[in-house]
C-alpha cells in the first residue's frame, strides 16, 4: 500500500476510541521504549475520560494542539502525529524554558506495513502546514539518539539538531536530542 491510498486528516473529538486504539498499538511497537515517554501498561489503564479529553484537545479548532491521522481506504488508522503549540515564556513538559512561539511534534507513529511508503512525510507535511498557518517560528521534536530510523527520517525531512538535549524524567542518565525546522523564510 502507498501513502496515496490514505487520507491525512485532523482527528475529530468523537473519535476518542480510535485515538486510544492507535495509541495502544503504537505503544506495543518494538521501539516504543525509545519513541514514547508513555508505556502500554500506563496507557491501557487510563479511563475513557482521559481518551475523550485527549481526542477533544487534538481536535479543538481554537487551541494549542492538533492531531493528524492517516486513514486507510478500509477506514483503519495507520499513522499519526500531533503538534503542540508552545508559547514563549512558558516551560515545556520537561520543565525547560520555551524561548519562542513554536510547535512541538509528538506521538509520531506509522504502522509497520506503511513505513517507507511516504506516509510519514505526508503526515509531517500536514502537521507543518498547520504550524506555519499559525505563524509559529519553528517546529521541534525530541528523539532518542538510538532511534536510528526516526533520526534518519527527521534529517531527511529537513530537521536539524539544535544542540539542546532533554533529560528523561524516568532515566536521569539519558538525554534525548532536540531537532528543529524553521518556518520557511525565517531563521530557526
Amino acid at each position: 500500500m502507498t501513502f496515496e491510498d490514505c487520507v491525512i486528516r485532523q482527528v475529530r473529538a468523537e473519535e476518542w476510541a480510535a485515538v486510544k486504539e492507535l495509541r495502544l498499538t503504537a505503544l506495543r511497537d518494538p521501539v516504543a521504549d525509545l519513541a514514547f515517554l508513555d508505556t502500554y501498561e500506563e496507557a491501557v489503564g487510563r479511563p475513557d475520560s482521559y481518551w475523550r479529553e485527549r481526542a477533544a484537545n487534538g481536535a479543538r479548532e481554537a487551541g494549542g494542539a492538533r492531531q493528524f491521522v492517516a486513514e486507510a481506504e478500509d477506514g483503519s488508522w495507520v499513522g499519526t502525529v500531533a503538534v503542540l503549540v508552545e508559547e514563549a515564556g512558558t516551560t515545556d513538559w520537561a520543565g525547560m524554558p520555551v524561548e519562542r512561539r513554536q510547535g512541538h511534534l509528538v506521538g509520531v507513529y506509522v504502522a509497520p506495513g506503511h513505513r517507507g511508503s511516504g506516509l510519514t512525510r505526508a503526515l509531517f507535511d500536514a502537521a507543518l502546514e498547520w504550524a506555519w498557518e499559525r505563524e509559529l517560528e519553528r517546529v521541534r521534536l525530541v528523539v532518542h539518539a538510538e532511534n536510528a530510523r526516526a533520526l534518519g527520517f527527521y534529517r531527511k525531512a529537513g530537521f536539524v539538531e539544535s544542540g539542546v538535549t532533554v533529560p528523561l524524567a524516568d532515566k536521569p542518565d539519558e538525554r534525548e536530542l532536540e531537532m528543529v525546522i524553521g518556518r520557511p523564510g525565517s531563521d530557526r
